[in-house]
């Protein structure tokens, strides 16, 4: 079986934007347009987190999520401003196959245990953000308060696991947009202490790239900027590997 390789959109205010190491984010074009190009390339499944309702704390807003769920012919997974049941009730009814997590489960697991308990735990992602110190040490960050957590990242992922989690989406934060490689090293520490599939985000530039981080122990692969970009000089081209380009990726047993 060939791995999952995950497209992620990033929206602030409404349009689709693209971050480096989390800063200045850069306006890339409209989202709906996006993943109208990415249905016609026939993508295995997309990512849109709202990194605008992350960082402010607001709602979802569910009508842009309606309209992404209407447009998106692939497994939709949606993340920002999430804070309740409610609200992740209201983003599935609207069609979106999972929610993912962050912000409101840094505290506590209930959020977790509630939606994984009405709609399984394959409907819940949840996403953990990992920045090293100046030290090289890699700390959970909190994306909201741009602080670093010291607390073990391996208990807090087993812990919320335990609540439910379905599969998590490792984001290595130094290396977002920057197109230098994923961060092997933690994806191997991390999936290798997981029973559930962890997808790597971060740094992704080839398909060589995508290749290494599934022998680490990546169960699917992520990207953003290698979607979005194409050339030396970050030129906006949404774009996606043809299915040909596909057969040089390692099998998942």
């Amino acid at each position: 079986m060939k791995p999952r390789v995950i497209p992620v959109l990033s929206l602030k205010n409404g349009g689709l934007v693209k971050t480096r190491r989390y800063q200045d984010p850069k306006y890339v074009g409209d989202p709906t347009n996006a993943i109208r190009i990415f249905n016609e390339k026939e993508v295995d499944e997309l990512v849109v987190l709202d990194i605008g309702a992350s960082s402010a704390g607001s709602a979802p807003d569910l009508e842009v999520v309606r309209l992404f769920a209407e447009e998106c012919f692939m497994p939709l997974t949606y993340g920002g401003g999430i804070q309740n049941l409610q609200q992740a009730e209201h983003i599935f009814e609207l069609g979106i196959e999972k929610v993912s997590l962050q912000s409101a489960v840094m505290q506590d697991t209930r959020l977790i245990q509630d939606i994984a308990r009405i709609y399984g735990q394959q409907s819940v992602v949840l996403g953990v953000d990992i920045k090293k110190n100046w030290l090289k040490q890699p700390k959970l960050y909190a994306s909201q308060t741009g602080k670093l957590l010291n607390r073990s990242i391996y208990d807090y992922l087993a812990e919320r696991v335990d609540a439910g989690v379905g599969e998590v989406l490792l984001s290595a934060v130094d290396h977002d947009g920057m197109m230098d490689g994923y961060d092997l090293d933690l994806i191997h520490s991390v999936a290798s202490r997981l029973p559930v599939p962890v997808v790597a985000l971060g740094g992704a530039r080839s398909m060589d790239d995508f290749n290494q981080a599934l022998q680490a122990g990546a169960s699917a692969v992520a990207a953003g900027a290698m979607f979005v970009f194409k050339g030396p000089h970050r030129a906006v081209l949404i774009n996606y590997p043809k299915r040909a380009e596909f057969d040089s990726l390692d099998d998942i047993e």
